[in-house]
């Protein structure tokens, strides 16, 4: 058994107590929770049960209809907001209407979990879920062969969670290597969770280059050679230094590649390794933290492209990617 697995199951046999003693401030959205499209309710009129309906569905437009209350809006109100808003409608036809509603399925709150997860997507959440809840709930993280042992294939080091457009600080590895509960956190309705590969040998130009993405990483790569392979420099880039970021999102290295020098032969080109980013600013900069968030963000927003992108078909008609904010 591998050691996510392991973390996952005790996890789910109640062993999370160990979160810590302070608690955790209960999610905005559980305290007030308001109905969506696709959330379906049940209806009673006090006193008139053959008038009860079942299984009605907030439409996509976000209204719903109940006898002679038709097409009220529902999207953006809680449950007790809707039912006042009926009872209002009705009163035109019956005295004093009592409605009552009971939520059949809450379908309408969404996260979304992609990479290297054996069930990608998005998944409805009606009650309150965690990360180690959410990857036990798509069946894992996916595992793989190398050299005769069983391994995650997914890159920890660069996994990470979105709201609200802006990166949430969490350490994956301390989560799922060593048990630290404080890194298991609630998911937020929107919220994105990304595992990207382990095992693939790429390296990443962003930034202001003509084609930036995804370069597959071959022995003796250059930063140079990386920004040529995708197309070169756009006409607002800055190109006398290029930072390059290698290593974990949390604790990254960052080299500045000073590129007059390389091309006027007083300086070696810098070598690349696999999963380095390479990024071009379109302004100048003397310090490479400057530019260590935006270079994240740039990140996040192409690997999340770049994966669904090459793993979801015609069906998505409408985008479901973040759009990651700089810090």
């Amino acid at each position: 058994m591998n050691r996510v697995l392991m973390f996952l199951m005790l996890t789910l046999c109640g062993l999370t107590a160990a979160w810590g003693a302070a608690e955790k401030p209960a999610s905005t959205w559980r305290e007030h929770y308001t109905l969506g499209p696709g959330d379906i309710l049940d209806f009673g009129l006090y006193g008139h049960h053959e008038l009860d309906r079942s299984q009605v569905f907030v439409q996509p437009d976000g209204t719903i209809s109940f006898l002679q209350a038709q097409n009220v809006k529902a999207a953006g109100l809680t449950i007790d907001e809707l039912r006042t808003a009926i009872e209002k409608k009705l009163a035109e036809y019956y005295k004093q209407p009592r409605v009552m509603i009971s939520p059949v399925e809450l379908r309408s709150k969404k996260y979304f979990i992609l990479g290297k997860i054996v069930d990608n997507g998005a998944f409805s959440m009606d009650r309150p879920m965690t990360i180690l809840e959410a990857v036990a709930k798509s069946r894992g993280i996916e595992t793989g062969l190398f050299e005769q042992n069983t391994v995650e294939l997914a890159d920890l080091e660069r996994s990470f969670l979105i709201r609200d457009g802006k990166r949430l600080n969490i350490d994956f590895q301390k989560l799922f290597f060593e048990g630290d509960m404080t890194q298991n956190v609630e998911i937020e309705p929107g919220d994105y969770l990304y595992f990207p590969s382990s095992v693939t040998n790429e390296v990443y130009v962003l930034g202001e280059v003509t084609d930036p993405g995804v370069l597959g990483f071959s022995q003796k790569l250059t930063v140079l050679g990386a920004i040529s392979r995708r197309q070169g420099f756009t006409r607002g880039a800055y190109r006398e230094k290029v930072l390059v970021v290698r290593g974990s999102l949390h604790k990254p290295e960052m080299f500045v590649v000073d590129t007059n020098d390389v091309l006027k032969g007083r300086a070696q080109d810098f070598l690349l390794q696999p999963k380095d980013i390479v990024y071009v600013n379109a302004r100048p900069w003397k310090v490479a933290e400057d530019l260590g968030e935006v270079v994240v963000s740039a990140f996040l927003q192409g690997m999340v492209t770049n994966w669904t992108g090459g793993n979801t078909g015609v069906l998505i008609t409408q985008p479901i990617l973040p759009q990651i904010k700089k810090q």
